[in-house]
Formats: structure tokens, sequence, C-alpha cells
């Protein structure tokens, strides 16, 4: 029996690697992940889930959709073998970027990981979060 969907944010910097550049790619592995909380969030992901792509830095704002097309993996750099990894494709742009100020203004991330511990470059996200940002975003995905 197949797991229930789950959704995350994903953050990363622009000037390393982009919404813009997901979308020219249109697939790619998602790595760079180190922190342990954030490594286990990540070992977590299923294939089919759905993340918001968050750029970092000077935005910090949702800028778009990808799914997780894989499960995670070690790539060769990772330490022990432990799963540090996954592939995800391009979806969508979000038709109005969603900023860090707004996340914090909504009660619906009250108790994300998002606000709270900031510094986590992989997020788990509840449906009714994951609802709260597309409202927010002004998308309807497919």
């Amino acid at each position: 029996m197949p797991s229930a969907k789950q959704w995350f944010l994903l953050k990363t910097e622009p000037s390393v690697y982009s919404i813009d550049d997901l979308e020219r790619d249109g697939a790619t592995a998602w790595d760079g992940i180190t922190s342990a909380p954030a490594l286990a969030h990540l070992r977590k992901a299923r294939p089919g889930d759905l993340a918001a792509v968050y750029h970092t830095g000077d935005e910090r704002r949702a800028v778009g959709v990808a799914e997780i097309t894989s499960a995670p993996r070690a790539d060769a750099d990772a330490v022990g073998g432990k799963p540090n990894v996954f592939d995800v494709r391009y979806v969508a742009r979000l038709a109005s970027p969603v900023g860090l100020d707004a996340f914090k203004a909504s009660a619906a991330f009250a108790d994300s990981p998002l606000v709270r511990q900031g510094r986590l470059s992989c997020v788990p996200l509840t449906a009714k979060q994951w609802k709260a940002l597309l409202s927010m975003a002004k998308t309807k995905l497919p």
C-alpha cells in the first residue's frame, strides 16, 4: 500500500541553483543538504511527493513547485553511504512568490520548522500548510 502524499519546502541559494535553472533543466538531483535535521526530513521523501522551491539569500521566498521523482539515495560524496540526495522535476512557477514575512504571518505556519528553525534546507509541510502556500501564491496545480 503506497504511503500518503507528502509535501516539503526545499531551500536553494538562487545564485547556485534557481527555479530558472530547474525550469531550464527540467529535472536535477537535489543535493547539498548537510544538516542532520534537514537530512532526516529528506529521507522521508518518496517519488510523487511535491516540494516548494524556496530561494534563500536576499530573496527569501517560495518561487516554484517541484515533484520528487526518486527515493532518497546516497550520492558519491555521502559519508557512510547514507541517503542525502533525491531527484526532482520542474512542475511550475508560483503565480505570486510567497515571502518569508507572509509565512511568518500565516497561522498555518506558526509551528513550522520554516519559521522556527530558519536554517533547515529541507522542511516538511503539512497538507494544511501546502494548501495555505498555494493559496498565498495564487497558484492552482493540476
